[in-house]
């Protein structure tokens, strides 16, 4: 741990709690003014949940989720394991949260899609921080209106599929259907979206069924048991760019143990460690790049002891801003 030397340093928890304490822009002309190249958003939304509410607070917990004291110059933050100053290679703004009302999903969607269409526009480089997976529709449907539909692959860490056609009472847009209406819609192609870590007693024969007749491709944890991660690791990002040249990666907590990441809504154990989990990140990243990410289902109210999954979260979002910048430098 660095020592706190007057002016040079102040604790996390002391000022705006904007993620690593970077800039803040207060709307999408200054956030073009900044050049920033990339944009954290809040989605802080989980009308869409089934089980544990509790997501939209997921935003605040993650940007607070640190402890390392902040330098007045950002630069001067490390990553030891890629030996880069990530803020020093990379403009990175916090661009608030998208206004999501909690008495309508439909427009908090529209809230989301509206502030991840203006980081494109700003050129910058969107990962928003759910909230709960509904979020994914509007967030990666705004990233295939700017890139082409068809052209953007994706890589979705998570237990479950969230293919479901309607789920909840006939409710068309929770976190059990983004995945579904994305290829529905032609955002994202269905064979270039591979899903790792599934695991537990859904989807049933049925949903896969959709699956494989979209063209879907996923790695359930047994697949890693025996093929070992890194093996099923290589051939998801295979699968994803098979055709496309541009990648979102999509984040549930839930992909992980619930040792690793209690805090969420739809614990299911068995699930990969948060070491495998930032490591994949970074290997993506350095290899293949991306244009967009989320990270989402952090619901701080179960996350004890030590608010553990919004830490993973937060360094899950610190190892892809951190390979971009390797990959910059």
């Amino acid at each position: 741990m660095p020592e706190l030397h007057g002016d040079e340093l102040h604790p996390s928890y002391i000022g705006l709690p904007t993620y690593l304490g970077t800039p803040f822009a207060v709307n999408a002309k200054e956030l073009k003014s900044m050049n920033a190249d990339i944009a954290i958003i809040g989605a802080p939304v989980d009308m869409g949940v089934g089980n544990r509410p509790g997501a939209r607070y997921g935003p605040r917990a993650i940007r607070q989720a640190d402890y390392w004291p902040k330098p007045a110059k950002l630069s001067n933050l490390y990553h030891l394991n890629l030996e880069v100053f990530p803020l020093k290679e990379m403009n990175v703004v916090d661009f608030g949260d998208a206004n999501c009302p909690p008495s309508s999903l439909e427009k908090s969607h529209e809230a989301v899609e509206n502030k991840v269409t203006e980081a494109l526009n700003a050129n910058a480089i969107p990962i928003v921080l759910g909230g709960d997976h509904s979020i994914t529709l509007p967030s990666a449907t705004a990233v295939a209106k700017k890139y082409g539909y068809g052209n953007v692959g994706m890589v979705h860490f998570d237990a479950h599929a969230d293919t479901g056609d309607s789920t909840y009472g006939d409710v068309l847009i929770s976190h059990g259907s983004p995945m579904r209406r994305l290829i529905e819609s032609g955002a994202i192609p269905g064979k270039n979206f591979v899903q790792v870590g599934l695991r537990g007693p859904w989807p049933y024969p049925k949903n896969l069924k959709w699956m494989k007749d979209q063209g879907m491709r996923w790695h359930l944890m047994a697949e890693i048991e025996k093929k070992g991660f890194d093996s099923v690791l290589e051939m998801a990002i295979s699968e994803a760019l098979d055709g496309p040249d541009k990648l979102y990666i999509s984040v549930d907590v839930d992909v992980m143990d619930p040792a690793f990441a209690p805090g969420t809504g739809t614990p299911e154990p068995g699930g990969i460690s948060s070491l495998e989990l930032l490591r994949a990140i970074r290997e993506i990243v350095l290899s293949k790049g991306m244009v967009a990410m989320d990270v989402v289902e952090v619901a701080p109210v179960y996350d004890q002891p030590g608010d553990i999954t919004a830490q993973a979260a937060h360094r899950c979002i610190y190892e892809a801003i951190s390979a971009l910048a390797k990959k910059k430098s």
